[in-house]
Formats: structure tokens, sequence, C-alpha cells
């Protein structure tokens, strides 16, 4: 088999890993050094037309100055005449929602942990004068340590000189604090902590405090921080959240108190940034300045018709090392761990199937190089939702389908991907089509 590659200037370019409305990421290699990383593409085109260079300029200015170890860390930042590529830390164990859409509920101890790393997160942003401004459990990311890692600057915002109120109003409405709704100017600090408290309560819970399905409803009760703590939480839990989840930013709780409040303080190891280092946008400033050599040449090789083919490494970096059973074991909910199944059907016999299957569900479809974009509007009609399916071929007549969200919310992803899987459910491959799973993975990974 061929394996379609592409080259981006020292990188390898692998796998889709996430695609939005205005960017898509890739896996990629270091041919150098074998490090991998994330790298996220924005056509300049896209750019332009929808007026954004300030705000792409932004975020990737913000993610070099803030360098933290519990931030994903942006390495360099490259051009071709057409594209933007941002090099970033490869984080591997996925969303901390996933980890909460599987479990449930997070024990007291598991989510201060992961509250402790976000606070000494944010913190550090806030020195720097950096507010994030869309904190929520889809934008935290898990290293293979089980360490966090927040992610996603594109809405974060740097103080004006002179000004000390900001006045966009934006973020995800469940986990946004109530004076950013009220759209009358706020404070950036104040608003990252409330949206830390929902986190810690959705981590402890397993659902949000505020969630209704109408956003005039939704925003009645955040601005009267109307929600209560179930009976598991601890004391010192639900003292904390409520000094947090507290609609009045003059009296909220800010982070020096969070640290000081001995709930929080139980086995603190304080997460610290190194020395600063000497920060350089230079690059940044070549992007955006379209000096003509500061590109990077883009090439592919070996280009084929067929799916893009998986090699085993690739297989082993989607599943946290060598256990692939999740792709497999119909024993499993694979729906709340992995986005993503086999099937022994012929690629075209798959595209075809999910094409149907969308079309079924009065979803409009785009099909293009055995890649799947499916759009509809979210059921509390607020906004559009978009799912992309891409179908990789692992071994011969074996395929793998990795769905991902592209717009909407994640808890709404999922629970169209529940329904979804079984109008194909005759697709998706199961022990009884004749291959044992352990010789099917022995395959795989040779």
């Amino acid at each position: 088999m061929k394996k379609v590659k592409r080259k981006l200037g020292k990188y390898e370019l692998g796998r889709t890993i996430g695609e939005g409305t205005f960017a898509k990421v890739k896996f990629a290699q270091n041919t150098e050094t074998g490090e991998n990383v994330a790298v996220k593409i924005l056509a300049k085109s896209t750019i332009l037309k929808h007026r954004m260079v300030e705000q792409i300029k932004r975020e990737i200015s913000i993610m070099k100055i803030v360098r933290h170890p519990c931030i994903v860390r942006l390495h360099e930042v490259l051009a071709s005449q057409t594209k933007i590529y941002i090099i970033q830390e490869f984080v591997t164990g996925g969303e901390l929602f996933d980890k909460i859409v599987l479990q449930g509920r997070i024990s007291d101890d598991e989510a201060r942990r992961y509250f402790q790393q976000l606070i000494d997160a944010v913190a550090h942003c806030h020195s720097k004068g950096v507010y994030h401004r869309d904190l929520k459990p889809e934008n935290l990311l898990l290293d293979c340590q089980g360490n966090l890692k927040v992610s996603d600057f594109g809405l974060s915002a740097l103080p004006q000189q002179g000004v000390e109120l900001l006045h966009t109003t934006c973020g995800t409405p469940n986990y946004v604090a109530p004076e950013v709704l009220s759209n009358r100017g706020y404070d950036g600090a104040a608003a990252d902590v409330w949206s830390c408290g929902v986190v810690l309560y959705v981590l402890m819970a397993g659902y949000l405090p505020f969630d209704e399905a109408d956003l005039h409803t939704l925003y009645t009760k955040i601005n009267a921080a109307e929600f209560s703590c179930p009976f598991w939480f601890s004391p010192g839990a639900t003292s904390l959240i409520r000094k947090i989840i507290d609609p009045n930013p003059r009296t909220r709780i800010k982070i020096e108190g969070i640290r000081r409040d001995p709930w929080f303080r139980k086995n603190y190891m304080p997460v610290r940034a190194k020395a600063d280092e000497v920060v350089n946008l230079d690059d940044v400033r070549a992007v955006f300045d379209d000096i003509e050599d500061a590109f990077v040449s883009e090439k592919s090789e070996n280009s084929d018709s067929g799916p893009f083919v998986m090699n085993a490494f690739e297989m082993i970096t989607l599943s946290q090392g060598l256990n692939l059973s999740a792709l497999f074991d119909r024993r499993q909910d694979y729906v709340k761990r992995q986005t993503r199944f086999v099937s022994r059907q012929p690629a075209k016999v798959i595209i075809t199937t999910i094409e149907a299957a969308a079309e079924s569900l009065g979803l409009k479809v785009h099909t293009r190089n055995y890649k799947t974009r499916i759009e509809g509007v979210t059921a509390n009609k607020a906004g559009q939702f978009a799912v992309v399916m891409e179908v990789f071929q692992v071994a011969p007549s074996l395929f793998m389908v990795d769905a991902r969200k592209a717009a909407g919310d994640t808890l709404e992803y999922h629970k169209f991907y529940k329904t979804f899987c079984t109008k194909i459910d005759d697709i998706i491959w199961k022990p009884k089509d004749g291959m044992s799973k352990a010789a099917l993975l022995r395959t795989m990974t040779r």
C-alpha cells in the first residue's frame, strides 16, 4: 500500500485530528527531532474574507506569551503563499470533557487536582495580562500523565492601555459569568474565575449547574446564580464553589483567595512556569507581513485516489499506547470513549452508507476525498451543528472511520453520534465477521 505523504518544511503531516469552521488541525512529526506536534492550518483567504487577521495574530501572540506546564505550548508559526501553520504541542490524552462523559463525575481528590492545575494556569495567564474568556472542559486537554493543559486562546483578550474593563460578549453561554452577558463591561480576571468555578462543579457533579433548553431561561438562572450542589459534594467543595459562582464580580472570590482556601490547599503542589523566557514574535510578524523568504514549502508525495493510509505508529497515537481495544470492543460504550469505529466494508460503501444515514436524519451532506461533512441545526436552534467523518485505510480490506465535531456543542455531538451509529450498524466491524480482535490488532500494528 502506498501512503500519501505531505511535507511541510521539516514536518511530515499525518491525519486530521480536529476541524472547525475556520481551521483544521493535523498530527505531524518533526523529521529532524522525531517530536510529535499538532499543526493548526488556516487558509489566508478565509482569514481575510472574515476579517480575522487581528484575532488570529492575537491568538498566536498570546500562546507565545503564556508559556506554562499547564498550557498547550506553541512552538513556531510558518506560512506558505496560501496558508498559515501554527505548530504546537501534541497532547495525547484527549479533552477533559470526554473523561466527564465517560465517568459521569470525578472524585473529590481528582477534581481538586485538575482544578489546582487549572487555577495555576489561569493565574499565570492573568499575571501576563491575558484573559482566556472561554474556559470549559472542551478546551482543557490531558497529557499522557493525566496532567491538565489549557488550550484554545482564540477568544482571549489582552488589556488595552488605559482601559480596565472588557466589553466583548463571548464564550460558551453555560460557562459565562453574568456580567459578561450584561454587556456593561467586565473584569476579565473575575469572569475567568467564574468559568473555573463552573468547570469545578461539572467535574464533581457530572452535569452543568446552569443548563436550560432556551437561552432566556438560561441567562436568568446565571444572572441570579440559581443552582444547587448535589448531596455528594463535600462541605469544603460546596463552600468554595459558592464563593466562586457568585453573581457579583466585586464580592466573588479571587485567585489569591482560592489558593488560600482549605479545600483547595489539600495536597496542593503548585505548578510554576520556568524562569521567564525571552518571547520572540518575529515569526508572527513575518507570517502576517507576508515576507517572501519566510514561506515554507508544502508538497505531497505518492498521492493516489484512495483513502489516506494510516500506519501503525499513527494508530498507536490515537489510542494512548498499544491498547486499541476501544476501537473494536462492542461491549464498551465506544460513543463515550472514542468517536471512531472500524469496518471491513469497501471505502466507497462506507461513505455511501454514511451519506444515506445523514440524509435520513434531514442533515446536509458534503463529501470529498473520503471525507464527509454533515451539517444541521442544534437542538435548541441556537446555532449550526457540524460533524466530519473521514475514512482511513489501516490494513488490507480494513478501514477506520474517524468522526469529529466541527461546529456546535460537544454534548450534542455525542448525542448525535450515538443515534447515527444505530443507523450505520451494518457496516461496523464485529468479532463475528471472521477475524479475532487479537489477530486484527496484530495485522494493523505489524
